[in-house]
């Protein structure tokens, strides 16, 4: 037996139930690793309020923490099923920069041959963007939107020094916006993608520099 001691752990912040059973039930390739997911709600709000609870907790409180799920891509020519690995997430309280992204963009490529990974900032919002404010937030450099990822990697670098990033998959975008027929088939395609991103986190948290117990 290995007396090493473990890494820091990874909590794994998600807002829907789809998207968590995704990661559930997708290939996880982690091996002994064994993160915590948790499902904090939608909107920043909840998210902060979730993912604060839990870094809160003795076991998780250095915890490097990575936001998932699906998101708005803004830019033209993003389809469903595409991946968005955020260089910095963004909202009205601050910017915060994600860690080892080059790493992500690399192993999300090896799982997922063919898929479209899309880097740049990702933006927060309290509501679904829909229509000309996607163009308004394009303008802004923002390549995608979503309604947590920035208050959860916000709350979690202001509980303490930690590796944050944020990976979503595009489920709506300006030529397939969630309104349209093509929803259903979107919507099917994303969740296929997110249930096979763990083997891509598990690389990401093996790849960082964190404290051991």
């Amino acid at each position: 037996m290995s007396n090493r001691p473990d890494p820091a752990p990874l909590l794994i912040a998600c807002a829907l139930g789809i998207e968590r059973l995704a990661l559930r039930t997708g290939e996880r390739g982690g091996g002994d690793s064994r993160p915590t997911v948790v499902r904090t709600g939608m909107g920043p709000r909840a998210a902060e309020r979730a993912v604060g609870r839990m870094l809160a907790t003795p076991d998780l409180a250095d915890a490097a923490v990575l936001a998932t799920g699906f998101c708005a891509g803004l830019a033209p020519g993003m389809h469903p099923g595409d991946l968005v690995v955020a260089e910095e997430t963004r909202d009205p309280r601050g910017t915060v920069p994600c860690v080892r992204t080059d790493l992500l963009v690399k192993e999300l490529t090896r799982a997922l041959p063919g898929r479209t990974v899309h880097t740049g900032p990702l933006t927060g919002s309290d509501h679904v963007v829909r229509g000309p404010e996607r163009a308004d937030l394009l303008a802004t450099g923002a390549i995608a939107v979503d309604m947590e990822s920035a208050a959860t990697l916000l709350t979690a670098v202001r509980a303490g020094s930690r590796p944050v990033a944020a990976v979503r998959v595009v489920v709506d975008a300006p030529e397939h916006e969630l309104v349209r027929i093509g929803t259903v088939r979107g919507g099917i395609s994303a969740f296929r993608v997110l249930r096979s991103v763990l083997p891509a986190f598990f690389e990401w948290h093996r790849s960082l520099p964190l404290p051991r117990r």
